[in-house]
């Protein structure tokens, strides 16, 4: 019989403690330390390991002796999943993908389980019964014989039906539900979800089959169970987006055999999540008529060049204080650059409340915007609109000047396929650049006087 040990665990970050404390020393939240009971033997003699003997032995290898195969990944129906993973999974990987309650995991996950016909698919379920799963599945445009689908939380129980139906997917929903027969605390906990974890690794190595695993997140965002769970996986992704509107954003914050900044978008449809294509439909809003305040960013997210749109107010601030206030985009950067304009560009900023938003939901870190930035907050202070074909791309400097940015050619290839009429570089951007290569007018610009003189005379 396994003997049992008595440990205190942090229950936002899984700090481990020998006694019992009131406030967690690494993350420093309050009454997150809770006791939970360890079992430190191994199982007994008979208990099932993935089939294989657990005493098997590895030998070390020199590097000149490995022989170098490439694993062909599986292609999903998913364009977008395709591309945050980097090209379709890889046999053996273990991709967690995380996000807020509601966001649509669960319906991605058994959409991307449907369309995948031509494999054998295992969806594991603790926190839906199977009626609840198919009449999920009915709703979807998709249908698939070969799916399986096993509502279980013991993991020594999947593990025996794994073995049995051989799948060429596994998909786990969530890792939270799970619960190890070697842990003696309860479902969600940092122990469980550890060896939880560790046990669908062990096995997605030795049987060469791709894991994905559905985790929760915390109040903060972050997801749920020791920090230890996004170190051991292969891959994250995070589904982002806001419950309320209909599209969604599927982010890598961690690829192995990838970038490690890509993103798929999504709209939520009564049938399931459909692939946007081309973002910048979403990202960029149709008009009839010109509004101040509004100017076209082309930005780069991973590997696909973006056109968003910035949405800027400028008005009195009648009471106290000024406000600042940004939407997608980071409220510091906002601060520098309003200091810019007004030491800058001689524009009275100080005495004026800025809002400043990202159309289409999307948070941006390029610094590449912060040219659109700076017209669209001129544009809405001086009332006077920026055309809809033009758009902008570059840096800003605290001197006020127009930096480069990388990748520029493929940032103005974007924006001629779109129907844009003329973009604004800088000019130490123009090097080995070809202006008849472009279907679109090149204006590089050095300083941001020579923006708003081009823009506002």
């Amino acid at each position: 019989m396994a003997k049992l040990k008595s440990a205190y665990f942090c229950q936002s970050c899984g700090y481990n403690s020998p006694k019992w404390l009131g406030r967690c020393p690494s993350c420093n939240e309050w009454n997150t330390i809770v006791e939970e009971l360890i079992a430190k033997d191994e199982p007994e003699k008979g208990s099932w390991r993935f089939g294989k003997s657990s005493k098997t032995t590895s030998k070390p290898r020199l590097i000149s002796e490995i022989n170098k195969t490439e694993k062909y990944r599986i292609i999903t129906e998913d364009a977008e999943f395709n591309r945050v993973l980097g090209g379709g999974l890889v046999p053996g990987s273990l991709t967690l993908v995380g996000g807020e309650p509601g966001i649509g995991k669960s319906t991605l996950m058994l959409q991307l389980a449907l369309s995948l016909s031509d494999y054998t698919i295992l969806y594991v379920s603790g926190e839906e019964s199977e009626q609840q799963i198919k009449m999920r599945a009915e709703r979807l445009a998709f249908s698939n014989n070969r799916c399986y689908v096993l509502t279980e939380t013991a993991t020594d129980v999947i593990f025996k039906q794994i073995e049995l139906i051989e799948p060429d997917i596994v998909i786990i929903d969530s890792i939270q539900t799970l619960v190890s027969p070697l842990i003696e605390s309860g479902a969600g906990s940092v122990s469980q979800v550890k060896e939880c974890a560790s046990e669908v690794m062990k096995y997605a190595k030795e049987s060469d089959v791709p894991v994905i695993m559905i985790g929760h997140i915390t109040k903060d965002g972050s997801l749920a169970g020791p920090k230890v769970l996004e170190h051991m996986v292969d891959t994250v992704l995070q589904f982002e987006g806001d419950q309320f509107m209909t599209y969604r954003i599927l982010r890598t914050t961690k690829n192995r055999f990838g970038n490690a900044s890509e993103l798929g978008i999504y709209e939520m449809l009564s049938n399931g999540l459909r692939q946007v294509s081309n973002p910048s439909e979403i990202l960029i809003s149709e008009k009839n008529e010109s509004i101040s305040g509004v100017a076209i960013a082309a930005m780069i997210e991973g590997n696909r060049p973006l056109q968003i749109e910035i949405q800027s107010l400028v008005s009195t601030a009648n009471y106290g204080t000024p406000q600042r206030s940004s939407n997608g985009f980071d409220p510091r950067r906002l601060q520098m650059l309003l200091a810019v304009l007004e030491k800058r560009g001689g524009f009275r900023l100080g005495t004026q409340d800025v809002f400043l938003n990202v159309a289409g939901g999307l948070k941006v870190e390029d610094p590449a915007i912060d040219l659109a930035v700076c017209v669209s907050i001129v544009s809405s202070y001086e009332d006077l609109p920026v055309s809809h074909s033009i758009c902008f791309c570059a840096e800003c400097g605290l001197g006020g000047e127009v930096r480069p940015v990388n990748r520029i050619e493929s940032r103005i290839s974007e924006a001629a396929k779109l129907g844009f009429e003329k973009i604004f570089i800088a000019k130490n951007n123009t090097k080995g650049l070809n202006f008849e290569d472009f279907n679109i007018k090149i204006v590089p610009v050095s300083k941001l006087e020579e923006v708003f003189s081009e823009l506002f005379g």
